[in-house]
């Protein structure tokens, strides 16, 4: 089943200046596909279309209907005096969380990310790390039916990543979706289910590992090399 449906035909900063185009594809129910490639390339261009936030779009965004999305962004936006449970409480609040739902998620994913220390304190003083653990968090509190990501990985330590890679595999089984952008792919292969290349805005090549090897012509490539191939056959 779709619950997500992308036909972006263009998208930018004006009619003038396109940044990505051609970009189709569905996200279904219980899958993880991953928005793959350099920096420039697009990927978070089409994580804000996708979000309604650009200022250009030419295309349609359909979402399965009464569908519930959490997103995570690169870069952690906090308000400045509230502490980490604070936070917590005003997305519960706005969200019509009751009180029991949020200490029982709230308690469990502090503890899981070993946060639950600094539930008192504002996350306006934490590390890139420690802040980028606070946004997983939060999307985790509203159970999701999709979960938009953009470039987890960056400022996470190993030990960080392993949780949310642990964590993301338990939402897919509950029967959310996710759709997360990186350049990270020696991750990416090894938990995506399917793949998006984008290469200077627009699609390269699309499909599961055995697809991106049979488009690139080297069938024991890993995603690395095999992005390597299709972008430079493209310029």
């Amino acid at each position: 089943m779709n619950i997500l449906t992308v036909n972006i035909n263009e998208s930018g900063y004006g009619e003038d200046q396109p940044i990505i185009k051609d970009i189709n594809f569905s996200l279904h129910s219980g899958e993880l596909i991953g928005i793959i490639g350099p920096n420039g390339a697009g990927k978070s261009t089409t994580i804000k279309t996708i979000l309604g936030v650009m200022e250009y779009v030419r295309g349609e965004i359909d979402w399965q209907k009464g569908s519930l999305y959490a997103y995570i962004p690169e870069k952690p936006i906090f308000y400045e005096h509230l502490t980490l449970w604070e936070h917590l409480d005003l997305l519960a609040s706005i969200n019509e969380i009751d009180d029991q739902t949020l200490n029982q998620r709230g308690s469990h994913f502090l503890e899981v990310f070993k946060m639950e220390k600094v539930k008192h304190e504002m996350p306006a003083t934490f590390s890139k790390g420690m802040q980028q653990k606070v946004m997983i968090i939060q999307a985790l509190l509203l159970k999701p039916d999709v979960y938009i990501v953009d470039e987890p990985f960056i400022g996470l330590d190993p030990s960080a990543i392993k949780m949310f890679l642990e964590v993301m595999e338990q939402e897919k089984n509950r029967g959310a979706s996710i759709l997360m952008s990186t350049h990270v792919l020696d991750t990416a292969e090894k938990i995506c289910d399917r793949f998006i290349l984008i290469s200077e805005g627009t699609i390269v090549a699309e499909g599961t590992l055995d697809k991106i090897q049979i488009a690139s012509g080297a069938p024991e490539a890993s995603l690395l090399d095999c992005f390597h191939i299709i972008a430079e056959g493209k310029s």
